[in-house]
């Protein structure tokens, strides 16, 4: 439904080492590399970075990116953590949005909440 998913970020080299590492972990790989722009997908680019030279406004959004499984969310997790981002809840079943979803929860280093699902 989505065709692609932008953000806007601070420092563009240090958000392309966390989704670098997190979406390595989830079989997806850089697409396209601009100076102030890069995207992400697995066919096509469909999550984007953009630099624009104004900040983004801390906790300013939410994004859910689907993982093959438990160890995927926990390796993205894993991969997040060790790239700049910090925990919003670790991985974990999330038996309130449903009796099979398994999730984890950071904050990129600009503060958008990125959530790792499975089930």
């Amino acid at each position: 439904m989505i065709h692609h998913l932008g953000v806007e970020v601070r420092d563009l080299a240090a958000s392309a080492r966390f989704y670098d590492a997190v979406f390595f972990a989830l079989g997806i790989r850089r697409l396209h590399e601009a100076p102030s722009a890069i995207a992400y997908g697995v066919m096509e680019p469909t999550f984007w970075i953009v630099q624009r030279g104004r900040p983004p406004a801390p906790g300013y959004g939410h994004v859910a990116f689907s993982a093959s499984g438990r160890a995927a969310v926990e390796a993205a997790y894993a991969a997040g953590i060790a790239h700049g981002g910090r925990s919003d809840g670790p991985p974990g079943p999330r038996p309130q949005y449903g009796p099979r979803t398994f999730a984890a929860y950071l904050r990129d280093p600009d503060g958008l909440r990125v959530e790792l699902v499975a089930g």
